[in-house]
């Protein structure tokens, strides 16, 4: 005697065939996409790495309190209200901002 699962598979209609593989194809193709989607923010955020001085020398008495990197230039804002701008290349001050309270 034969199993009944087998004679199930056997007789089961064209459309429902169609449909499990389709549902299968589909499957396949979201699990590439998403390896494709995951591998390029991988490759993407690995960018190189941006070409800084290797110092930078602050006026006598300067704190920094943030910095912004530009291209081409580094701004470094300063605890006493100024914006410090310099070159990228080679750490040379461009700029001195005085910001008005």
């Amino acid at each position: 005697m034969t199993d009944p699962s087998e004679t199930e598979i056997q007789q089961e209609p064209p459309q429902i065939r169609f449909l499990r593989r389709l549902v299968t194809t589909l499957t396949v193709v979201m699990i590439g996409g998403l390896v494709l989607i995951i591998s390029l923010l991988v490759i993407r955020l690995q960018g190189n790495e941006a070409p800084l001085p290797a110092e930078i020398a602050l006026p006598e008495g300067v704190e920094a309190e943030a910095v912004t990197l530009g291209r081409g230039w580094i701004a470094i804002v300063s605890r006493d209200n100024r914006i410090l701008i310099f070159d990228r290349e080679s750490g040379a001050l461009r700029q001195d901002i005085q910001i008005a309270d």
